[in-house]
């Protein structure tokens, strides 16, 4: 099994700033896909629509201002059963969010790409919370010719 691990500071934000972010449809189509749509409930789906197609997410596991955790149900083959998650945590005047995208079965080139997707959109989320605008789907950085 192989992991994608992040670590993102948001300057003079809160935990619960960043947790609402990622808990919200309103906060996650602020900073990773445009359309995004469903429930965000604990066992509830969430389904991220991108130019190429779309990801589903199982909200897994909540814990305000401190956790978000997500199971991959729908997407790249590469992708379905691996589970997305983010801790949040205060540190001064940053809050820092610890993410990572584990249980991908092997390395492939996919998954390094993807990496690199994750960091965009990461560094997507501290623009939204420190500056109000976030670059999401469609308007994201393009990194290759997988989108």
């Amino acid at each position: 099994m192989a992991d994608i691990l992040h670590r993102v500071g948001v300057e003079h934000s809160s935990p619960q700033r960043v947790y609402d972010a990622l808990t919200t449809l309103d906060g996650l189509s602020g900073w990773w896909a445009e359309k995004t749509t469903g429930d965000t409930d604990p066992g509830g789906v969430i389904e991220f629509r991108f130019g190429p197609g779309g990801i589903d997410m199982e909200v897994v596991e909540l814990d305000p201002g401190r956790l978000v955790r997500w199971e991959v149900v729908g997407g790249p083959e590469e992708w379905i059963g691996t589970e997305v998650r983010f801790d949040v945590r205060q540190d001064g005047d940053w809050t820092i969010v610890l993410f990572r995208h584990e249980g991908w079965r092997e390395p492939v080139e996919f998954m390094s790409h993807c990496s690199t997707k994750w960091a965009t959109y990461l560094v997507s989320l501290k623009q939204l919370l420190e500056t109000g605008t976030g670059a999401p789907d469609p308007r994201d950085v393009l990194i290759s010719d997988w989108h």
